[in-house]
């Protein structure tokens, strides 16, 4: 028996560790395009960019790890082709056989096509290469552009602040995070890094970038004909599933793997997880795909039983986090621009939730400096508590002392 993964980030190495505790006996392979151990992405754009820190990764396992738990890691090594009838993955180094295969390719950073988008200092921001450049070229830099106001964007706007740089963000929709966050938190961000110090561009793109006396970037020209000045560019428009290696075996996608609620594809031996996977969201009710480190663990831990024989849906709460300068976003659930929105806490002092109602009951909360809102929040959605916007309203509720007491799932 031998389970290949193929992804050597958050969700691969969780499959193969839950495989291991779980009393999986077979070969397990992971593979891993980058060399070296596998590391942690969520810091890249935070913790490795600060002045004075250094971007040396965080390993996902240390190495002993994959010799305690009989796991063989191929570093450096990219699956080519699937041949799904003879269980083959074709690899640059020779092929591997597998009873069960995992896709956990996780998602590429999308590319502008904009005149002058090749040129030198302009950057995306997905893996370790990527952060060492910005880190090098950071501490030197005086006008910084970014393309995106997503979570990634607004990340490293904070980092670049605290370098002493200019920073414009350039941000084509209405308010920030647009698809991440309610109209109400989306507007409260914006107000909050311009006041400290962004210059916050909305509905305003990029429409070229123009060379400076030296050749690299001098300058982004947006979609208004407005010229900013750009000695350091980060491009954040968002990513791809990384789908095609399955899609070229055969296998159905559609903004990602298409996935059923147990996360196997239409071939029962193999499954997808992570960035990589369109899934039904029992929270949802639609098919989407989540890129978060919460969806790539609690996913693949949800494989790794699926191999073991499980056959419960996948039904695990979505939360994501944000560290933007002072501000510690932490959302539980997934909002609709449509939903009832009630605020508690005090936004003036950056400490306070949006509260989110759909037909009546609380289906997401999203906290900035509020973490017992968010921890809460978490427990009261798992236990399906059905907490009314009239609950939510009367003088006292707080969501740390609800989620205290003996709760009770709401049977509709």
């Amino acid at each position: 028996m031998s389970v290949v993964i193929i992804g050597g980030g958050q969700a691969g190495l969780q499959v193969a560790d839950t495989l291991r505790t779980e009393g999986y006996e077979g070969k397990i392979h992971v593979i891993a395009e980058e060399s070296g151990l596998p590391y942690q992405r969520p810091p890249l754009s935070k913790d490795y960019l600060a002045p004075g820190k250094e971007p040396a990764p965080l390993p996902l396992r240390g190495a002993s790890f994959f010799e305690d738990k009989s796991v063989t890691l191929h570093e450096g090594v990219q699956a080519l082709a699937i041949d799904l009838a003879e269980r083959k993955v074709k690899l640059t180094e020779g092929s591997l056989d597998y009873d069960h295969l995992v896709f956990a390719t996780g998602a590429r950073n999308r590319m502008l096509n904009c005149p002058g988008a090749s040129l030198s200092g302009i950057h995306g921001l997905k893996t370790l290469t990527d952060a060492e450049a910005l880190h090098r070229e950071l501490p030197t830099a005086r006008n910084v552009v970014i393309i995106g106001a997503g979570f990634i964007g607004l990340e490293f706007a904070a980092a670049a602040l605290a370098h002493g740089c200019k920073v414009t963000v350039l941000e084509f929709a209405p308010r920030p995070m647009g698809r991440a966050l309610t109209p109400v938190m989306g507007e409260w961000f914006a107000a909050a890094h311009r006041s400290q110090g962004v210059y916050l561009r909305l509905g305003e793109g990029i429409d070229r970038f123009e060379p400076g006396t030296d050749g690299c970037v001098g300058a982004a020209v947006s979609t208004t004909g407005a010229s900013y000045p750009a000695d350091l560019v980060l491009v954040g428009i968002g990513v791809q599933p990384n789908d095609t290696l399955a899609s070229d075996a055969g296998l159905e996608t559609s903004n990602g793997i298409v996935v059923d609620e147990t996360l196997r594809t239409a071939d029962p031996a193999v499954l997808a997880i992570g960035d990589c996977a369109s899934f039904p969201s029992a929270h949802a009710q639609v098919r989407l795909r989540l890129e978060s480190v919460q969806n790539a663990t609690d996913q693949a831990r949800h494989a790794a039983r699926t191999i073991l024989g499980a056959v419960h849906p996948y039904t695990e709460l979505p939360w994501f986090w944000s560290t933007q300068g002072p501000y510690r976003l932490q959302i539980a659930g997934l909002a609709r621009p449509d939903d009832d929105m009630l605020v508690v806490g005090d936004q003036a002092a950056a400490k306070f939730s949006v509260l989110c109602f759909r037909d009546g009951v609380l289906t997401a909360v999203e906290s900035v400096n509020v973490t017992a809102d968010h921890m809460a929040a978490r427990k009261l959605l798992v236990a399906g508590a059905g907490i009314t916007r009239a609950q939510a309203e009367t003088e006292g509720f707080t969501l740390k002392a609800a989620a205290s007491t003996p709760l009770v799932p709401v049977v509709a």
